[in-house]
């Protein structure tokens, strides 16, 4: 059992919860609690680790998994939350090619710049309820592997594929060509969402939360849509915009 919070494996745990370039270099990410150890992918499955009391209550449902106990105070520190639930686990990144997010029907959330990782992981949820194929993010988009993007995607992350490109333009370039058609969430757009089809190949084009859409990316869009707004409202938050248009998608295609 580990005892202390000097422990090498310890410090990485904290630092995976802490560092994306620690993540990136080391190729793994920590998820916590129940829900999450349960749905992981076992073959994803680095290392798994449980307090004591979580284990004298919870040990069928590590089945055969191996694990190392940890005491309540080391559990405290290697968990990114504030109350930890007893069990924690490293995780092998999964990677993807742009391929991969386009599947038989694409229906993409292409996002640029978003910061706050509350919204990626809302996306990433809400994006699997609605049928999305995958996400394309740039590279100053959040880390997906941030432990608050991984517990607002409540499992999703798991089988969302995702992809982050050096750059945006190129990216949407490659995928027009395979016959997807872009859809920028603009403020100035020229329809209303719900007038345009979307049960041909999709991609939403979302922007960072305070700037929007840099004008280049615009540009590049097939079409610019609007959600209507009454009331004093402007525009929605980015998660919440994104979950409007894949579920207008999502009902044109049911």
């Amino acid at each position: 059992m580990i005892t202390s919070t000097s422990n090498s494996q310890v410090k990485q745990a904290v630092a995976l919860g802490q560092k994306a370039k620690y993540r990136r270099e080391t190729g793994l990410f920590i998820v916590e609690g129940p829900k999450m150890f349960k749905e992981a992918p076992r073959d994803w499955l680095e290392k798994v680790y449980v307090s004591e009391s979580f284990l004298k209550n919870n040990e069928e449902l590590l089945g055969d998994c191996s694990y190392e106990v940890v005491s309540q105070e080391v559990m405290k520190a290697m968990a990114d939350t504030q109350t930890p639930q007893g069990i924690l686990a490293l995780v092998r990144q999964p990677v993807y090619k742009l391929q991969d997010i386009v599947g038989e029907n694409a229906h993409i959330a292409a996002l640029e710049t978003l910061q706050d990782p509350g919204n990626l992981g809302t996306i990433v949820r809400a994006g699997e309820g609605a049928g999305m194929t995958g996400v394309l993010m740039n590279r100053e988009t959040v880390d997906i592997f941030s432990p608050k993007v991984i517990r607002s995607t409540m499992g999703a992350i798991y089988r969302v594929p995702f992809y982050y490109t050096d750059d945006l333009s190129d990216a949407v370039t490659e995928l027009k060509k395979m016959g997807i058609t872009f859809y920028a969430a603009h403020l100035k757009g020229q329809k209303d969402y719900d007038k345009e089809d979307y049960r041909g190949k999709t991609a939403f084009l979302i922007g960072n939360e305070a700037r929007g859409l840099s004008d280049s990316i615009v540009q590049m869009a097939d079409r610019k849509i609007k959600i209507p707004m009454l009331g004093k409202v402007e525009s929605l938050n980015a998660a919440v915009a994104a979950s409007v248009l894949m579920f207008e998608a999502a009902r044109q295609r049911r």
